[in-house]
């Protein structure tokens, strides 16, 4: 499905600008001169991607995101700021935008990478629900994971960021008895607080200010199907306990409502963190924890099954060149062999990048290491001990190595890791990396 983007900016020749650096894209583009004709089209139109300027009359950028990330199933939202405003940019990213943009563009490739990479974050997946691995271990994980499948067991899946958690849920629940329901997905680190129980759960009409109708929550939004929550780790204290009660008797309450509600979902779970460290801080609750961790899967970072890289290399030039709709490549045998060498702190979003990029800047039907970047090989010179890290240790060392290679770039290490800035910024400061 082609995606559709919609673009709202109060001067006409900006606007146009973008739209026109998109349109050699596979997109559906919408264009709006204020937020308030925005939020009109998307009461009617489904969109995948807001593109927003900052500073408009009326109703600005930042009001705007919160009104759209507000919403269930809302778009990807990204902020075009100047650089005088950029700590309203960061604002709308703590909200749960994915990203922001500085005016003027540094370049049309610059925001066309951007737009590419958000919505390809979006996707479902690229291997729509398959998991592609000939690692050993791996391929164990799996068989666990489709016997699995089979029941309506809750399934918490770990791994570092990057290494296909969202892919493995997809996989469960296409083999699964509720494959032709719906699956609903939540990154609970992308919904801030003051809004959780509504999201969660609903609300009906008149319930609260701005409450013009009723909404089901992501609990009756995925009634009869698989509902995954991502980065659990994250989310907020108060909606451990409501989140624990809702998976002991299966019913709901909208806001406002005066009835429960039945709910029939399966929950699969997935973290980058360590959630036993997590209940010792009083971070976590211990009886959630015990209460997820049914079947516990977890998927290796890619430095740890290189015998993955190449297949996972050669899927991806693929399926990111349809994307992009550009010609299909080949790597050639000492592309492999520099992608093999590195050490993939980002695992396969990092790698997806990467052949991204090398496929925008070729002109030939090979890739060679000319059109990767010069990132040093690193497999040599990982520490010994890196196998028996804990999953929070090891998100902190790819993270310092994505900074070292962005030269401290915070930007540029989030695009290398395949993470927002916003989950960047919150790890940096949870780990105290200055």
């Amino acid at each position: 499905m082609t995606p559709t983007i919609l673009v709202v900016d109060d001067d006409d020749a900006f606007r146009s600008l973008v739209i026109d650096i998109l349109s050699g894209g596979d997109y559906r583009l919408l264009e709006a001169g204020d937020a308030e004709a925005a939020l009109t089209l998307l009461s009617s139109e489904t969109v995948d991607l807001v593109l927003t300027d900052q500073q408009m009359p009326g109703m600005g950028g930042l009001d705007l995101a919160r009104r759209v990330l507000a919403a269930a199933d809302a778009p990807a939202v990204i902020l075009m700021t100047a650089f005088g405003t950029i700590p309203n940019a960061m604002e709308a990213v703590r909200l749960g935008a994915t990203d922001y943009l500085t005016k003027p563009l540094e370049s049309p490739a610059a925001l066309r990478n951007l737009v590419s990479r958000t919505l390809g974050e979006r996707e479902i997946s690229d291997d729509a629900g398959e998991f592609l691995t000939r690692d050993p271990s791996t391929l164990e994980m799996l068989t666990i994971a489709d016997r699995a499948a089979a029941t309506d067991a809750t399934v918490l899946i770990t791994g570092a960021s990057g290494t296909g958690k969202e892919v493995l849920a997809h996989r469960i629940h296409n083999r699964s008895n509720r494959s032709t329901g719906p699956f609903v997905a939540v990154n609970c680190a992308s919904i801030p607080e003051t809004l959780a129980e509504s999201e969660f759960f609903g609300h009906e009409k008149g319930s609260f200010t701005g409450a013009h109708a009723q909404r089901a929550g992501r609990f009756e939004q995925a009634d009869g199907g698989t509902l995954f929550l991502d980065e659990i780790g994250e989310l907020p204290e108060s909606m451990q306990a409501k989140l624990l009660r809702v998976l002991e008797d299966h019913t709901v309450e909208r806001i406002g409502g005066r009835r429960p509600v039945t709910v029939d979902f399966r929950l699969l779970a997935a973290t980058n963190r360590t959630l036993e460290d997590e209940v010792e801080t009083g971070r976590f609750r211990r009886d959630l924890l015990y209460r997820l961790d049914v079947i516990r899967l977890e998927i290796a970072p890619l430095s740890e099954r290189p015998s993955d890289i190449e297949l996972l290399a050669k899927a991806l030039i693929k399926t990111v060149a349809l994307r992009l709709g550009l010609p299909e490549r080949r790597l050639s045998p000492e592309a492999i062999e520099v992608l093999c060498a590195h050490s993939w702190p980002g695992n396969v979003r990092e790698l997806r990048n990467v052949l991204e990029r090398g496929l925008i800047l070729t002109q030939t039907e090979i890739l060679d290491p000319e059109h990767l970047p010069s990132f040093a090989p690193t497999n040599e010179t990982a520490p010994e001990n890196a196998s028996p890290l804990s999953l929070t240790d090891r998100e902190r060392q790819a993270i310092l190595e994505a900074l070292e290679r962005a030269k401290g770039h915070r930007e540029e290490a989030a695009q290398l890791l395949g993470i927002s800035v916003r989950t960047l910024y919150n790890r940096l400061k949870e780990y105290n990396i200055r």
